[in-house]
């Protein structure tokens, strides 16, 4: 008889996009086009930030973060896909499929996270501009950020360690393009309660929680500035806020679709959807929207490539 805890299963399939076989080339080069925008365009903000006086804020110190977690989000997908696309069958071991959850939960939990406090930095600088330094002081940022990748890989650690303590009998099959909590529990032969209760909880905490934390924010900060007198000014505040705003619909929308919704409901087609959305196409898009939408990120890029042709 085999022990509860004993794993039947040593390697996984991904499915992919199989059901797709004359999307393959399409898809391969597609990937392989976000993955290489993603990480050059999240590498360039660490770098502008990392190197320009003018981005020593809070702000862009949470935006280096953001992009730190975008990199890792999506590598620990996208080299597994671009494999599967490249080749007949997309397997991945137990072991492997067990790291790709670890760091993608703590990718999008500290992702989550992350949107909240930045969300408060907005509503701290816009209601409370005289008093932003000294209630934003590198002290307290770099604590908030420790607590966010902290905080977020215990989380990622209790559902990992959680999912090896299961049982997979077979079949084998994920339905998904990487590993994932849904499509993984469906796959177990022993019982799911205790990682249905805890996905339960991080969904509370991580999705509505931060998501209600941040529509305050931002209902503060709307409040504050249809308060101002300056027509500049609230054109000014606004825009500040923006590229946040895009990011977090984009992010939230796509979360809420894959998490925020009962097991039974379960779609491989709307969480393979859903999953490229945040594990690709949110870490390509949010360098662009960030540098596109801010002067100081555009300005200091212009200074990189300046200096940059300058030196060919």
């Amino acid at each position: 008889m085999a022990n509860h805890n004993q794993t039947l299963v040593t390697e996984f399939v991904l499915e992919g996009f199989s059901e797709h076989p004359g999307l393959r080339l399409f898809l391969l080069g597609s990937f392989l086009s976000l993955y290489t925008v993603a990480l050059t365009g999240n590498v360039v903000i660490i770098a502008l930030v990392s190197f320009t006086k003018g981005l020593q804020s809070p702000m862009y110190f949470f935006l280096c973060n953001l992009a730190s977690m975008d990199i890792i989000c999506t590598s620990s997908v996208l080299p597994k896909v671009l494999v599967g696309l490249a080749s007949a069958e997309n397997t991945i071991s137990f072991q492997g499929c067990m790291a790709q959850l670890f760091f993608l939960i703590w990718s999008l939990s500290s992702e989550l996270l992350l949107l909240t406090v930045m969300a408060y930095d907005r509503y701290v600088a816009i209601c409370f501009p005289l008093h932003y330094s000294s209630r934003m002081s590198p002290h307290l940022c770099v604590a908030l950020a420790m607590a966010v990748w902290g905080i977020c890989a215990l989380n990622a650690l209790v559902h990992t360690g959680l999912m090896t303590q299961l049982s997979f009998c077979g079949p084998r099959v994920i339905t998904h393009f990487f590993c994932e909590i849904p499509p993984l529990l469906l796959l177990s032969c022993s019982p799911t309660h205790m990682n249905s209760i805890m996905t339960l909880l991080a969904d509370a905490f991580y999705g509505c929680l931060n998501f209600l934390l941040t529509l305050l924010s931002y209902g503060c900060i709307v409040s504050s500035v249809l308060q101002m007198r300056s027509a500049e000014g609230r054109r000014k505040a606004f825009s500040t806020c923006s590229s946040h705003l895009i990011v977090v619909s984009v992010f939230y929308s796509s979360v809420f679709c894959s998490y925020i919704s009962p097991a039974s409901s379960y779609s491989p087609e709307r969480n393979k959807v859903s999953g490229v959305l945040y594990s690709t196409l949110s870490p390509a898009l949010n360098p662009l929207i960030y540098t596109l939408r801010n002067q100081e990120v555009r300005r200091a890029l212009r200074r990189l490539l300046h200096f940059s042709r300058c030196q060919m």
